[in-house]
């Protein structure tokens, strides 16, 4: 298609009708994220869950992403976009009276759990919608169309964030409160696709069947998603089935799904390249929303809560501002996709470092800013490859990869940085004394991935809340506060040591994703360089 096309190009009369809904929709997805971030605290102080708890909480609030865009981009062909958006809408209201269900310390993890799930089923469901129509109605510039969608996550962020920070921590609002705000933008993306015509999809209208596109994927990368779900079903049936059989039910799930893909695809074997980028994005949803779903917590914990949402709109307006000038960037700096992910994975971990040792307000603004900018184009970068390099594939490569990556953020990133601040807080305070160790211990164990090699315990939750909650000394006492003893002090030094700890060994990830793309970058070298592959070549 000429370059001389206008930029807009719409293929539809309602095109930015639909664009601004698309928007508007992944915006609330991006409010809850940052309502649900800012409100873990009162969770762990309420309902007495230690950090891993609230870690496999908010993990839930991504692997229901993975269900919605993967099986959302499965049948959007056969059903259309107009009963996804409404299936996407009733998921938004369900999730919001499940998580309101919550209300004692016997029932709030089940409630809240699957609350969070179905939020996020809905929010992949959307994404699903989102991606395929937006570049079917702007055919002659996708890539800026794609990008202005995509800003709307940290939009969403922003507000989110700044209406945690007025609620909580000025106005002190009631946790289900300040969740229900999501539900307004809900209420504007429902409103502003009713009566809309949507057009076929790209994959639709080239007739190509699920099975073509779905070849490239093959067994190696449906490996990855299939293992991802394999832990997710372990997980979910570790309380309901005894005896330690929950992971071997879950791997049997998994199993039972890559042996379906392989009677389905002839056992194609798939693409390795593919395969390559589904594990690095596995790292990248495990990095950029893994991180983001503890960062309010870990930065209020270091400093104040009012300072840590403070950090967390600097990052996501960050990330708002860059994600309209990635084309301008690749330009000016001639870089390719695979160079500016090198980069960004580079950003990140000199990022994340140097914020395990920020110890001023300021310092936290220089070592999160440059993390923000090295997170903020690796997942629609990695988009961008996949379409690049695998057009036959249609949408299904891309869901398939959107799913990998929430799926992974909800069950080693969560997870893993809950169990991290768990694991090196609970070190940390038996080094200063055992006997408070022994005083704080959470009642129920943390694992990571459910291995019982990695059993520790963590803080209690109601404990360190009420040692956070009382006023340290040289600061002045209001009524109705209490000093912070010699003990609690121990223990909320202890809790911040451990924070930092998580974020040095968060750092490693990033840098294995440079790794990979360092090489991925020798090998397009090595072919010629990197070029977009056109179906009709």
């Amino acid at each position: 298609m000429s370059k001389s096309n206008s930029i807009d190009g719409p293929a539809a009369p309602n095109a930015h009708r639909l664009l601004w809904a698309g928007f508007m929709a992944i915006l609330a997805a991006g409010v809850g994220f940052a309502i649900r971030g800012g409100i873990l605290d009162n969770w762990g102080a309420e309902y007495g869950f230690n950090s891993t708890q609230l870690g496999a909480i908010g993990g839930a609030g991504f692997s229901g992403f993975c269900f919605g865009i993967i099986i959302g981009g499965v049948i959007v062909d056969k059903i259309g976009y107009g009963k996804l958006v409404a299936l996407a809408l009733l998921g938004h209201i369900i999730s919001a009276f499940v998580t309101f269900a919550a209300t004692t310390p016997d029932n709030a993890y089940t409630f809240l759990f699957w609350g969070m799930f179905i939020f996020a089923y809905a929010n992949g469901t959307l994404e699903a919608v989102a991606n395929p129509l937006v570049a079917t109605v702007f055919p002659n510039n996708r890539t800026h169309y794609l990008n202005i969608l995509h800003a709307s996550w940290p939009a969403g962020l922003i507000l989110g964030s700044a209406a945690g920070w007025l609620l909580d921590d000025m106005l002190k609002v009631h946790w289900k409160l300040q969740l229900a705000l999501y539900l307004v933008p809900t209420v504007l993306y429902a409103l502003m696709f009713i009566g809309q015509k949507f057009p076929k999809s790209e994959a639709a209208a080239s007739g190509s069947s699920f099975v073509e596109m779905y070849k490239s994927v093959g067994m190696l990368g449906s490996l990855v998603a299939c293992y991802l779900i394999a832990l997710f079903f372990g997980d979910i049936f570790k309380d309901l089935i005894p005896g330690g059989y929950a992971p071997w039910v879950g791997y049997g799930i998994g199993g039972a799904l890559l042996i379906a893909v392989g009677l389905m695809t002839g056992f194609s074997l798939g693409s390795f390249l593919l395969f390559i980028l589904f594990v690095t994005h596995a790292l990248v949803g495990s990095v950029e929303l893994g991180t983001d779903s503890w960062i309010q917590n870990i930065t209020g914990n270091l400093f104040s809560s009012e300072q840590g949402k403070y950090l967390f709109l600097w990052t996501s307006a960050i990330m708002f501002g860059l994600r309209f000038c990635a084309h301008w960037i690749e330009n000016t700096l001639k870089l390719s996709p695979i160079g500016l992910l090198l980069v960004c994975s580079v950003l990140g971990c000199i990022g994340l470092t140097l914020a395990s040792g920020m110890q001023t307000f300021t310092m936290a603004l220089v070592a999160l800013g440059i993390y923000a900018v090295g997170k903020t184009f690796f997942w629609p970068t990695m988009l961008a490859v996949v379409g690049d390099r695998f057009p036959q594939t249609g949408a299904v490569a891309m869901s398939i990869m959107g799913g990998i990556g929430m799926l992974s953020a909800g069950l080693i990133g969560g997870p893993g940085l809950g169990y991290g601040k768990d694991r090196f807080a609970g070190i940390e305070l038996r080094k200063v004394s055992p006997e408070l160790a022994d005083e704080y211990k959470s009642e129920k164990p943390s694992r990571f991935l459910n291995i019982p090699a990695t059993e520790i315990y963590g803080l209690d939750g109601t404990k360190l809340g009420a040692a956070k909650k009382a006023v340290p000394e040289g600061k002045d006492l209001k009524e109705g506060e209490e000093r912070r003893t010699a003990d609690q002090e121990k223990v909320v030094q202890a809790d911040q040591q451990g924070d930092r700890t998580t974020l040095q060994v968060d750092a490693i990830i990033p840098a294995t994703m440079a790794v990979i793309y360092l090489i991925l970058l020798l090998y397009f070298k090595s072919i010629g360089g990197y070029k977009v592959v056109s179906l009709k070549e």
